[in-house]
């Protein structure tokens, strides 16, 4: 199990809520640290996929404007109970984490 990566999805009429919270700096590389006055290097999350049983439902592309742990919701058609969903991400220092859970 990942351990940046919370997922819950739910069928509900037909269409699959997902809502993810994902563990993460998302550092922009623009701070500085209060000690000793120097840049904190950037660490942000680049690609954020989702997948339904193999098939991409979703590809997002972020960058340093996303907070840090970031939440995303979205909806997809197509699903029924039981269904695989697998959320991955991959941020600019070649970091990475996925998770995949059942729909419910």
């Amino acid at each position: 199990m990942a351990k940046s990566i919370k997922i819950r999805a739910k069928v509900k009429g037909g269409v699959t809520i997902v809502k993810t919270l994902i563990s993460h700096p998302m550092e922009t590389g623009m701070r500085k640290n209060k000690k000793t006055g120097k840049k904190i290097p950037a660490e942000y999350i680049q690609e954020v996929t989702c997948t339904h049983n193999g098939k991409n439902v979703l590809t997002a592309y972020w960058g340093t404007a996303i907070s840090k742990n970031p939440y995303m919701s979205f909806q997809f058609k197509g699903a029924k109970s039981g269904d695989k969903l697998k959320v991955s991400w991959l941020d600019n220092k070649g970091k990475s984490d996925s998770a995949e859970v059942k729909i419910k």
